[in-house]
């Protein structure tokens, strides 16, 4: 019997801060161990988004420990897809990886701003992410 191998996924937003932690903090509460899940960003930031985090917080998802981490080759290397979230990050297709960009909702565009925007942000984000979640699992 042959072990699949596990899928796995880099989130990448420009601070990775943000849009990439939810991604992140989202498909690994989904997935457990059934998908290895990464984050990064293309510039990144010092700290979390605070709103960020207590928006996960709010649906029982834990990103203790997490922190904005720099794309590098070697994690390009090891996915097998490459989501970009936003239009802000800048990244090159790597050939033979799946690459989308999402261009998520952007609610402040609409002068919603505070917690009532970041909720959207991750209700937007969470759809997508449940969406990719059945595509790399076959469920």
């Amino acid at each position: 019997m042959t072990q699949k191998k596990t899928p796995s996924v880099l989130f990448v937003c420009s601070k990775n801060g943000g849009k990439s932690q939810l991604a992140a903090g989202l498909m690994r509460d989904l997935a457990g161990d059934a998908i290895a899940v990464y984050s990064a960003g293309t510039k990144p930031a010092k700290d979390l988004n605070p709103q960020a985090v207590e928006s996960l917080t709010e649906l029982g998802v834990d990103v203790t420990g997490e922190y904005p981490k720099p794309v590098t080759d070697e994690v390009l290397d090891t996915v097998d897809a490459v989501i970009v979230l936003g239009t802000e990050a800048k990244l090159e297709p790597v050939e033979g990886k799946r690459f989308e960009v999402w261009e998520t909702d952007e609610p402040s565009e609409r002068g919603i701003e505070g917690m009532e925007r970041m909720r959207l942000v991750r209700d937007d984000i969470n759809a997508r992410v449940q969406k990719l979640h059945a595509e790399l699992t076959g469920d």
